[in-house]
């Protein structure tokens, strides 16, 4: 039987947006750095407020990717 071994490690992305934008950033930037991406875990959301409005969107991923053999 074959094991794999994967890591996760945190990233934190901002969005002049929407969540949905900072989330996709943030896997297609994982995505360029680290091999085998194999998932990501939205761990925080949190918005950025002016004068009462929303600004910006922030999240904080767990990406998960499998380590090579």
């Amino acid at each position: 039987m074959t094991a794999s071994v994967a890591r996760v490690t945190t990233i934190s992305v901002r969005s002049d947006t929407s969540f949905d934008d900072a989330v996709k950033a943030g896997v297609e930037r994982a995505s360029q750095t680290l091999r085998h991406v194999s998932g990501a875990w939205v761990k925080e959301q949190k918005v950025e407020l002016t004068d009462g409005k929303v600004t910006s969107y922030h999240v904080v991923l767990e990406v998960t990717f499998v380590l090579d053999d």
